[in-house]
């Protein structure tokens, strides 16, 4: 795996959205599926959405060899947020040791997810 990519759902901030609206949002635009491999919801539980080993569909020209992952919310996230999106990355990154943690934003035009991923992970 060569990144772990972070995106926001660009929904309203703290609202209770979950894998399952996202997996709805994106029928309804044509895709298969939710889009991400991972949810990170406003209360800090970590929802999965496609299987690791199903290609992903969250960031034109990386998905094939990239895990998405995504915050509830669009640039403010809680307490729990930020520890779990903690927790699921050094997960990740010990399955995936090789592999570069980054932000939508990092890889395209979009601001999303809403925060500077570099910066946060030196806080780490």
């Amino acid at each position: 795996m060569k990144n772990i990519i972070i995106h926001c759902s660009a929904s309203p901030n703290g609202r209770d959205d979950r894998a399952s609206d996202i997996h709805r949002w994106h029928k309804e635009r044509g895709y298969d599926g939710i889009g991400y491999h991972h949810v990170v919801c406003v209360d800090g539980v970590i929802e999965n959405g496609r299987p690791e080993y199903w290609t992903g569909a969250h960031a034109r020209g990386c998905n094939t060899d990239s895990i998405g992952v995504c915050l509830i919310g669009t640039d403010s996230f809680s307490d729990k947020q930020w520890d779990g999106l903690e927790w699921l990355i050094q997960d990740l990154l010990i399955k995936h040791e090789n592999a570069k943690v980054i932000g939508h934003n990092e890889i395209s035009s979009k601001t999303c997810p809403g925060f500077n991923v570099q910066d946060w992970l030196k806080t780490l």
